[in-house]
């Protein structure tokens, strides 16, 4: 396929439109939503207006005039939306490792009490560290094993053992995604619960987390940051979501998540000295509500949002799996012989919205790209062999057009056939690869 036949593609796509909500710098192609979203036209304004008229002329009364102290709730309530999730059933706040903290905290208590036996919580050997780290030190609190398999052994690894399963719906190294109903069936058929990343898919795939639709019903819990696909900027909140049911019981039980702060009481402008769990998802709230962050979020939730009339999620998909396959076969075409590998599965079912590539020399082939205005990212790969490392591309609907496909494409195909990559700058690392 030639640059024209892509740019024909763009003049067709039914989301061509939204491309315009996005402050996109001249000259490049942003292939890096996967790991910090592009700018929306709308946040500068949104924040601006909150920082001069809400907190400089409203101070302290914008919680209650600006809706502040109801500002969490109200874009829980879109992103659920996007998550296939109802409203009242998303807490956004605090960062995706002390939400995840809470959740797994929860689902390992609630599981061990059921079955005293089930002592295990198991995960992917290659989920993003962070996930680790957390699983690691919610199992060395109850004294329980952590186990890593790799992604193809997770059914396999299955049992009465097992407590609950932390797994990340698109892996943040190959874009592959998991079969999520698949995944919570075979899980809850031995008794554990599934707690889910969606750090990846959360804004690029279709979800429905409480079940209303086939594609993957009946998770326990799930996590996700903000800043990626949603579009919410660097750190934004993340969120959690856990499935009515589990909510339900700790409603009845008394259960509480291990962080339990003034903003998940039951009435926290009481200011009672012991604690008591406000209902639903706000007990799993914790402190105050980071203000000009969820105003930047909410911005960036609202342009996943503008989709609907062209197709909603569907529409994201659909043109996120054309994206991705017609990069997988520009780069086989014209980079065959260079040293690359694809790691990203080809069937569309099995990847999220990026596709990742291993060389022998990642770290500078991606400067060299980004010198030339193609900005993906670069990976270390502790697996591969000394000095490989993953180029990964994200192709984020929304913004991502098919010529900037075409772009990258012909760029790395010019840095690997000229191994204009040897430059020493391109070797050059700071201190964020």
């Amino acid at each position: 396929m030639d640059r024209a036949a892509c740019e024909r593609l763009d003049r067709a796509d039914p989301l061509r439109a939204l491309r315009a909500q996005f402050e996109l710098p001249e000259g490049i192609v942003y292939l890096d939503g996967n790991s910090l979203g592009a700018l929306p036209k709308a946040t500068a304004r949104r924040v601006g207006d909150a920082i001069r008229g809400e907190w400089g002329r409203g101070l302290i009364r914008s919680w209650n005039d600006a809706g502040w102290i109801d500002l969490a709730r109200r874009v829980g309530d879109d992103l659920a939306q996007l998550l296939g999730a109802g409203r009242g059933q998303v807490v956004v706040g605090d960062s995706t490792s002390v939400n995840l903290y809470k959740v797994l905290s929860v689902a390992a208590d609630l599981q061990c009490k059921d079955r005293p036996s089930a002592r295990v919580l198991l995960s992917e050997r290659s989920n993003f560290p962070t996930d680790l780290y957390i699983a690691e030190s919610v199992a060395a609190q109850r004294g329980l094993e952590l186990l890593l398999v790799e992604h193809d052994a997770l059914l396999a690894a299955l049992g009465p053992h097992v407590a609950a399963v932390l797994w990340t719906h698109v892996n943040y190294r190959t874009g592959r995604m998991l079969p999520m109903a698949e995944v919570n069936r075979a899980a809850h058929a031995h008794g554990a619960a599934v707690v889910w990343d969606l750090a990846h898919s959360a804004g690029a795939v279709p979800l429905a987390l409480t079940g209303a639709a086939d594609i993957d019903a009946d998770a326990d819990f799930a996590v996700g940051c903000g800043y990626k696909y949603l579009n919410g900027g660097p750190g934004a909140p993340g969120f959690a979501w856990v499935h009515p049911r589990h909510l339900r019981r700790l409603e009845a039980e008394g259960g509480r998540q291990p962080l339990s702060g003034w903003m998940g009481h039951a009435a926290p402008f009481a200011f009672e000295p012991g604690y008591r769990p406000a209902d639903g998802i706000q007990r799993f709230a914790t402190g105050t509500p980071p203000v000009l962050a969820l105003r930047a979020l909410e911005c960036g939730v609202a342009t996943l949002a503008a989709a609907g009339p062209a197709g909603g999620m569907a529409a994201v998909r659909a043109k996120s799996v054309a994206l991705t396959d017609l990069f997988i076969r520009l780069v086989e075409d014209r980079c065959g012989g260079c040293g690359l590998t694809c790691i990203t599965p080809r069937r569309p079912e099995e990847r999220g919205s990026q596709v990742s590539l291993v060389h022998p020399h990642a770290f500078p082939v991606m400067q060299a790209l980004i010198a030339r205005g193609i900005v993906g990212d670069f990976r270390a790969d502790p697996d591969g062999a000394a000095g490989s490392g993953i180029l990964r591309f994200g192709f984020t609907p929304l913004y991502t057009q098919f010529a900037d496909v075409w772009a990258a494409a012909e760029q790395l195909a010019e840095v690997l056939s000229t191994e204009a990559w040897r430059d020493p700058r391109y070797a050059q690392r700071g201190a964020v690869t």
